[in-house]
């Protein structure tokens, strides 16, 4: 009989992308074990998609200790660590409580602590995550082979709507050239650069993003000749899309991730800077590329507007574009 294992990941899309090897893991370690996620209630599409997890929550809806002793979960993994759930998980009494010795209130919150720091570790994030399933069995060290071999997305059933914005014979290319802050963006004039860089007659070339992203980009739209889906699609939907499409382009964001995981030709952009370089963030498929200038970029440390992401030629990601045949 398994355990019913909690992976706690409340932040956004791209990182519930590389925790979801680890329920991946548990769940191959002993396919009896149910697996539970709990995460913000926007990204539940993408949690309920992985194979591997059992049952979701979301943490906007957890009112109370009742709600949490009602999840009835054997064991709690603290992967996004915050100080309010490390003490609802006590409170409610969840036997094994699982966190890092890195956040002090660990110490009084969590039955077992890992000496596991982040910032200035060489190992990926999906790597990291995984660290924290060994107190219960799982192996030291995963390689990013391994990792990229994992089924955490299932190839999502497609819509008519969907279906609709491709261009049969045509590469359907997906840009996602913002990043809500939650990146460093590689700017308009570069997406300006590589859509004319690949020939109308071969590519089709949509523009993604939310409504608000929409509604900042418009005037850069009507310029180029690109489909424009901003704001148009669910999540759900847009995942839908990604399956079927044949590439995506974008800055470490979630639609990258969500395109390596579900095996189409994901191209993310980065700065070669700690801790947000391609060694901890990058992109992890079996079709998945990422390009950053080969320096380390200081200079522009603690400004947003960062010029070494800039940098990166556009013609480097239309080289391998052009590679796609159909």
């Amino acid at each position: 009989m398994g355990n019913r294992i909690l992976i706690s990941r409340t932040d956004s899309i791209g990182d519930v992308v590389l925790t979801l090897p680890l329920a991946v893991a548990l769940k191959n370690l002993d396919p009896a074990n149910q697996i539970l996620f709990l995460g913000r209630g926007y990204t539940q599409p993408v949690i309920k998609s992985c194979p591997s997890v059992d049952e979701f929550y979301s943490v906007d809806e957890l009112r109370s200790v009742d709600d949490w002793r009602r999840m009835r979960a054997d064991i709690i993994l603290h992967v996004f660590p915050k100080s309010a759930l490390a003490a609802m998980a006590k409170k409610a009494g969840i036997p094994k409580r699982i966190g890092t010795s890195h956040r002090f209130y660990h110490w009084w919150t969590c039955t077992e602590r890992l000496n596991l720091g982040r910032k200035n570790s060489d190992l990926h994030e999906a790597q990291l995550n995984l660290k924290l399933g060994a107190p219960l069995g799982l192996k030291a060290h995963f390689s990013l082979d391994e990792i990229r071999t994992m089924q955490v997305l299932r190839k999502p059933e497609v819509s008519e709507k969907v279906k609709s914005l491709l261009v049969p014979g045509k590469v359907n290319l997906i840009l996602h050239p913002r990043s809500k802050g939650s990146a460093r963006e590689w700017g308009l004039s570069n997406y300006s650069a590589l859509i004319k860089m690949l020939p109308t007659e071969n590519f089709h070339v949509m523009v993604s993003g939310t409504a608000q992203e929409g509604s900042m980009l418009r005037e850069w739209i009507a310029g180029e000749k690109v489909t424009d889906i901003t704001g148009k699609l669910s999540l759900p939907e847009f995942m839908q899309l990604i399956s079927v499409s044949d590439a995506l382009v974008a800055a470490s964001t979630g639609p990258l991730h969500l395109a390596a995981a579900l095996g189409i030709q994901a191209l993310g952009i980065y700065a070669p800077m700690r801790p947000i370089h391609i060694g901890r963030w990058g992109p992890l498929g079996s079709k998945a590329m990422a390009f950053a200038l080969d320096k380390n970029c200081s200079d522009c440390r603690k400004s947003g507007n960062c010029h070494c992401i800039r940098e990166v030629e556009a013609a480097r990601i239309a080289d391998e574009l052009l590679k796609i045949r159909k």
